[in-house]
């Protein structure tokens, strides 16, 4: 690997100026009236997706699946889920994206599988099974009294432990997250063979540019399988990441997957193809360079979650939805750690602030009340859209879609992970070990859950907001008569609209955007964030109030005033939630 002080510019690849946008696909558009988002749904959205300005779709899950995590259950990586249509509608997708300029990738989920899979069934059949070691089996433990025990004390992603027992042949198997989710065994070669054939080269094949790979550090265990150590002393289960995250044998296995599959393909335009993992409980730079040095062939980028898990516990955790407040310097900082870790290396960084598992960036960081929600999202698509590194956008991100209201009970929440974390938190509650425990985990899904984000899109004024003439599968928004696609269109100062302009100066200025080393000013300031972009000879400054109150404006020293989120400006002030940008050349 060449010396990361070597580097001194960051090379241009079409990856790095790319605006990516995520698609859920049971929530963007319904084409047939059975409540559920569909590919031709998609396909008939494509002259909107375009007209964005975007550079590439990122489709999540579609493939074949029993639906427990929302299509993170993967029965069949070659087939997809009939309500969502067919593989042929999917290759219409990627086509109609190539015509319109627009890379296409999909999620690869590799970590696990469902419990459907033909491989899981194979292997849980017989410990005799060719495929038996696809998986993870271990025999049970047994206490002082005879009582069967699982063979570690792990906690699941998912609330829960790690193990589920299995009558047919009497072991249990490990699942990080649902137990529906059995984990695959990368250690098995025969295992990541199929892997790379089923799931990375029959969509390769079809002409897609590349994957968001999910849960991309979790692939190597420590086989030796050791308890964790207590920490959560009301639980039989112990968060156990140290076991199974950033494992031994990960980098090795990431190298394989890149030179055996991704290094042999090319973008429909005749470009090296793009991965993003999803790498997690990772808090160091030089964990994450690991994987996204350039030397390293490994991943192009990836996405490093400090900044969606502002006021969570740690993953892995039951105290995961404890929302703690936090005030404005820890987003800087944590901003300031992953937009200069890249500085003078070959590693490349991402910008986002919202995707498929968290809640809306408005109602976390900004104020979703009515007179502010608007004002707070065209301010925080003018904070991120200066950072450096590829943006990442997320459906309805661009209207300013917000959370559920507060009012809505629990029950309309159908997140796997919300519902397990609700049922432990009851559990906990009425059994007296945190008797508060029940009422804290409520705030925080109804700040945090995967939840808001999967509601359906707001497409106009008709029922469901246009998103299905059918019942959808999850209630729509409350508010898609005020907040929807169609009304923003027609609306030069909409939120959509400021979007847009955002994109495009994004492009006219990608060389101190993109490219610009950072710079935070003021770092302490609890209402105001501020930071410099260099590039060259050029200079950025952004300014963005997080406030509802006018706050000074930092000097400009007499450079001129490129973009400002309100159509008016005040000498000197910065009013409630606006952000501006000055450049000097």
């Amino acid at each position: 690997m060449v010396p990361y002080a070597e580097y001194t510019a960051h090379k241009r690849v079409w990856w790095k100026e790319a605006t990516f946008y995520q698609i859920y696909p049971a929530s963007f558009k319904d084409s047939n009236g059975d409540g559920w988002g569909d590919i031709p749904g998609v396909l008939s959205k494509i002259p909107y997706i375009a007209s964005l300005g975007v550079d590439a779709v990122w489709l999540s899950p579609m493939f074949d699946s029993p639906q427990i995590d929302m299509g993170y259950d993967i029965s069949n990586y070659e087939a997809v889920y009939p309500p969502y249509g067919t593989v042929a509608d999917v290759e219409n997708l990627i086509e109609a994206c190539h015509k319109n300029d627009m890379k296409f990738i999909l999620d690869l989920v590799v970590n696990h599988t469902s419990d459907q899979h033909d491989w899981f069934k194979e292997s849980r059949s017989s410990k005799n099974n060719p495929k038996r070691d696809w998986y993870f089996w271990k025999p049970a433990r047994y206490d002082d009294h005879g009582n069967r025990m699982p063979p570690t004390n792990w906690r699941s992603y998912f609330a829960g432990g790690t193990w589920t027992w299995d009558e047919h042949t009497e072991e249990y198997y490990l699942h990080l997250y649902d137990e529906t989710q059995p984990d695959l065994n990368w250690e098995n070669d025969d295992c990541r063979r199929a892997i790379y054939s089923s799931a990375m080269q029959f969509w390769l094949d079809r002409g897609i540019d590349g994957f968001r790979v999910d849960t991309v550090n979790k692939y190597s265990k420590v086989v030796q399988f050791p308890d964790a150590p207590v920490t959560d002393p009301t639980s039989d289960v112990q968060p156990a990441a140290q076991f199974w995250c950033n494992g031994p044998r990960i980098h090795e296995f990431i190298k394989e997957m890149h030179t055996e599959v991704l290094s042999k393909y090319r973008t429909y335009d005749g470009q090296p193809v793009v991965t993003v993992g999803e790498l997690s409980l990772t808090p160091e730079p030089q964990g994450v360079l690991n994987y996204v040095s350039a030397a390293a062939k490994e991943l192009n980028m990836i996405f490093q979650f400090d900044i969606t898990h502002l006021g969570q516990g740690p993953p892995g955790c039951g105290s995961k939805y404890d929302f703690t407040d936090w005030k404005l310097p820890e987003m800087k900082r944590i901003v300031e750690k992953w937009q200069t870790f890249i500085d003078g290396t070959d590693g490349w960084t991402t910008v986002f602030n919202e995707n498929h598992d968290n809640g809306r960036s408005i109602s976390r960081f900004g104020n979703d009340r009515p007179e502010w929600r608007e004002k707070s999202a065209m301010m925080l698509a003018l904070c991120f859209a200066a950072q450096t590194g590829t943006w990442f956008l997320y459906q309805g991100q661009e209207i300013g879609m917000v959370n559920a209201p507060m009012e809505w009970s629990i029950e309309e929440y159908k997140d796997v992970e919300s519902k397990n974390y609700w049922r432990e938190a009851v559990a906990v509650s009425e059994e007296g070990a945190d008797p508060t425990r029940k009422e804290r985990i409520a705030q925080g899904l109804q700040l945090m859950a995967r939840d808001h984000s999967r509601l359906p899109f707001q497409w106009n004024t008709d029922s469901n907001g246009g998103f299905s003439s059918g019942k959808p599968w999850m209630r729509a928004h409350d508010l898609y008569t005020e907040i929807n696609a169609e009304t923003q269109e027609k609306d030069g100062g909409s939120v959509l609209s400021f979007y847009k302009r955002m994109l495009r100066l994004r492009k006219e200025h990608s060389d101190v955007f993109i490219y610009g080393t950072f710079e935070l000013l003021d770092a302490e300031n609890v209402s105001t964030f501020v930071y410099r972009k260099n590039f060259q000879d050029k200079t950025a400054l952004v300014a963005a109030n997080f406030t509802t109150s006018p706050q000074p404006l930092p000097p400009t020293d007499g450079m001129e005033l490129l973009v400002s989120s309100y159509s008016k400006t005040t000498p000197s002030t910065l009013q409630p939630f606006e952000g501006r940008i000055y450049i000097d050349y």
